[in-house]
């Protein structure tokens, strides 16, 4: 398994409760604390419930409360709650930092699985039997099964699928986030700034420690490209990109150079007509990327790895059954779920004075699309599969 944020702990747990062994290759030094924050809806949270890790999750979670947007004076617009909808609206219930949840899945693996930190998969051929992999480091071994669950940017998926303009669908925006000290008074509400005139935006939300907060920035960008680890490039484009932007935006940049947990990409979807090849398969952002602005990457990661473990192991380990009935499953969910990233980038179009006033949409057609991006995947319970059980307690 390539990557250890999301997917790659998610599946890994699922596999080894399922009877494998399972070796997990990360090519940072060591798990990547704090990130984005990022969402449980709907059937992901029955995920975390089969895992028994749904007291776990809830007390990591940001308890954000809702969300605000403001004009540029600050005066509030529009309120979300983290209760609408049964706690799966526009602010979810459960949100937590994308590190606090990978930290969670690793602690619940770490004693039956593998892991293997600084490292990469550098190479790989297959046959009929298993893998050959071969690591930066010059370690090479063999595996019956590969899968990368290493993110928009996979390696893995560019070493056996192709190169990354293939697949990869550049949205039309670009989003950077970084902690902030907390001078700006965030307590439980997210805050977000929207300029129609430009397509920018700015926002702040809470984080588990008060004292900080954390900066949401975006722009529009028609092309992007910029090497996403260069982050010094990136602070330099960010701070010309969002200049002139009122709010608090100057503020929230005037802490940019000390930003040691600073992010920013392209908003981007990865479409695929297949997510596996042979014994190597894709997982999470690797294979389906839905953006940002979806809402759902964390929970199609989640359901994702529920998913592929429990048809491999139902078909025996075969790994062209296994895969194929893990497509068959998850695509209809994939497809809502980037539908809703579209959709959501589409909302923030620039709107400029001449341009013409956009139709009202079909609300019954969007609730639908919205109720598939959460709910629309059933989760086979694999009965006679081991590791079907649910913890107790869960």
């Amino acid at each position: 398994m390539a990557g250890a944020s999301i997917g790659g702990p998610a599946l890994a747990y699922w596999l080894r409760r399922r009877g494998a062994e399972v070796t997990v290759v990360e090519r940072a030094p060591a798990l990547r604390p704090g990130g984005q924050a990022v969402d449980a809806r709907g059937v992901a949270k029955e995920v975390i419930r089969r895992m028994g890790l749904d007291a776990a999750v809830r007390a990591a979670r940001t308890e954000t409360a809702g969300g605000h947007t403001v004009d540029v004076d600050g005066t509030v617009l529009e309120t979300f709650r983290a209760d609408d909808d049964g706690g799966d609206g526009y602010i979810s219930e459960i949100e937590i930092l994308r590190g606090d949840l990978s930290q969670v899945l690793y602690d619940v693996t770490r004693d039956g699985v593998e892991y293997v930190f600084g490292d990469r998969i550098a190479e790989l051929t297959q046959d009929e039997d298993g893998v050959d992999v071969t690591f930066m480091s010059g370690v090479r071994r063999r595996f019956d099964l590969v899968v990368g669950a290493d993110g928009l940017h996979s390696s893995l998926r560019a070493m056996v699928f192709g190169p990354h303009e293939r697949f990869v669908r550049h949205l039309g925006l670009v989003l950077a986030f970084y902690g902030v000290p907390n001078e700006f008074g965030v307590d439980r509400w997210l805050i977000d700034y929207q300029d129609k005139g430009s397509g920018r935006s700015a926002g702040l939300r809470p984080v588990p420690d008060v004292t900080r907060a954390m900066a949401m920035l975006s722009f529009p960008a028609p092309d992007f490209v910029i090497d996403y680890r260069d982050v010094a490039a990136q602070k330099d484009l960010l701070r010309e990109r969002m200049a002139g932007l009122g709010w608090l935006t100057p503020r929230i940049l005037a802490h940019l150079d000390d930003a040691e947990d600073f992010y920013l990409d392209q908003v981007a979807q990865v479409v695929m007509d297949r997510w596996h090849s042979g014994r190597v398969g894709l997982l999470g952002d690797a294979a389906f990327s839905s953006s940002p602005f979806s809402g759902g990457g964390t929970g199609m990661a989640l359901v994702g790895a529920y998913l592929l473990a429990g048809e491999l192991a139902a078909a025996g380990w075969d790994p062209r059954a296994g895969f194929a009935g893990y497509e068959q499953r998850m695509r209809p969910f994939v497809e809502a779920n980037q539908e809703i990233g579209r959709l959501h980038v589409q909302s923030r179009a620039v709107s400029g004075p001449d341009a013409e006033a956009a139709p009202e949409p079909d609300m019954e057609a969007l609730m639908a699309v919205v109720e598939r991006a959460i709910n629309g995947v059933d989760l086979p319970d694999y009965a006679g599969v081991p590791g079907s059980e649910v913890p107790a307690g869960s």
